[in-house]
């Protein structure tokens, strides 16, 4: 009986330790040889007219300000590779963005990495058609919530194409897209962020043959209240999203730094998202969860103003508790359908790093879902109103939850025929 006990004994202290034992956050380390340089690629920047070439050389080159450009049409920025043309800017003092762009218009960046700006390494806003190619964005060292928030970070854009990028370190998004239109997202690699990939209020996006691995959370698709611009219409396809268990080193206060590590999808009050011919696995929280604001709402802690404010000071959206008061916001999922995907999880136990992996603990017979839809809806409209649909369809054998989540789970399930179902 005593060894039996024992056995037990140590079965237990084996699983605390598995399960409570701090990890360590990853490390991007390069060497750098640099070359000064930084006056004449100033100047060419400054120089640059419309209908030209910025071609830059092989080399490391460091910078103590960001680059601009402003009101420019048909130029393009080449770099001779992103292992060749490395733009750094370890120990900037003027400006926030490595490279920052503003009202341009057929723009092409591509073949050069950008790394270490303060804030974003490359911000692109109110411009239209922008092509980014084989741009790495990365910043160095062990990650840090210290890290700027957004690798590639075009915001209030149209007819947009990121292709065959790279995104490392970025303490918010590492590919990130914002109140833009006309979107494509392909063959693009992100890891080491907080979130991989981020589309946010924007519309006609389509994301496919992006790799998203190592990251707090892979894939995030987000509709937040308070802005002009609203999101709908993403299709994401043929994507693989894995192993995302980093330790969220988000800024306190920030949205993102309130998604949980070991969330490879998350859908968040957007409408209209074909999420099909993905393969999903190996996460400790969910796969991939359907949820609305309203569930990040309840998680703001009220004397967290001052993380708050800490956060919009770097240009960070917060959690807002008072959304209700955007009429024009829809907090709710609606029209989503995940058909045909591959969810796998190598992990047998759910993180107790978070609440909900001790929801799935207790609730969900210590399975970690594939699928989980919080299932928080308006007042008084029923699961699966026509308004409201989820469906989830032809995944193969999956774990499905209905947290139920506004009625303190009272009718939490695994059934997933009620969500079996073609999108009206």
């Amino acid at each position: 009986m005593k060894k039996f006990l024992y056995l037990i004994g140590g079965i237990l202290l084996l699983l605390c330790v598995l399960i409570f034992y701090p990890t360590s956050m990853p490390e991007y380390n390069v060497t750098r040889d640099y070359i000064d340089m930084e006056a004449e690629i100033l100047e060419s920047f400054i120089l640059a007219k419309d209908s030209s070439v910025i071609q830059l050389p092989e080399g490391h080159f460091l910078f103590s300000q960001a680059l601009s450009l402003d009101a420019k049409k048909h130029l393009t920025i080449r770099g001779m590779g992103m292992d060749k043309t490395i733009l750094s800017f370890k120990g900037q003092t003027k400006g926030a963005e490595g490279i920052k762009i503003t009202q341009c218009s057929n723009l092409i960046i591509e073949d050069l990495s950008i790394e270490d700006a303060v804030g974003d390494n490359l911000k692109i806003s109110d411009s239209d058609s922008i092509i980014l190619r084989k741009i790495r964005s990365a910043w160095t060292g062990k990650v840090s919530s210290k890290n700027g928030a957004y690798g590639l970070y075009p915001v209030l854009c149209t007819n947009l194409l990121i292709e065959n990028c790279e995104a490392i370190g970025a303490s918010d998004a590492g590919i990130y897209v914002g109140q833009s239109q006309n979107v494509v997202i392909r063959n693009n690699k992100a890891f080491f962020n907080v979130a991989g990939i981020e589309s946010e209020n924007s519309t006609q996006v389509e994301i496919y043959g992006n790799e998203a691995y190592e990251n707090t959370s892979g894939l995030l698709i987000f509709n937040l209240p308070q802005l002009t611009v609203y999101g709908a219409h993403v299709n994401a396809h043929h994507n693989t999203i894995y192993n995302n268990n980093v330790r969220n080193f988000g800024v306190k206060g920030s949205i993102v730094s309130a998604v949980p590590k070991g969330t490879g999808v998350v859908i968040m009050a957007t409408e209209d998202v074909d999420f099909h011919d993905n393969t999903v696995r190996d996460h400790k929280t969910a796969n991939l969860s359907v949820v609305s604001y309203a569930l990040f709402a309840a998680d703001e802690d009220p004397e967290s103003s001052t993380q708050n404010q800490a956060a919009e000071a770097r240009g960070l959206r917060s959690i807002q508790g008072d959304y209700e008061k955007d009429i024009a916001y829809n907090a709710y999922p609606k029209a989503v359908a995940i058909r045909s995907n591959t969810f796998e999880n190598k992990f047998r136990f759910p993180t107790l790093s978070n609440d909900y992996g001790k929801l799935m603990l207790f609730k969900n017979n210590t399975r970690i879902p594939d699928v989980v839809y919080d299932g928080i809806l308006p007042d008084n409209t029923p699961v699966q109103s026509p308004d409201f649909q989820i469906c989830v369809t032809d995944n193969g054998s999956i774990n499905f939850a209905f947290l139920d989540a506004d009625n303190d789970f009272e009718k939490f399930s695994n059934d997933l025929s009620p969500f079996d179902c073609q999108l009206n």
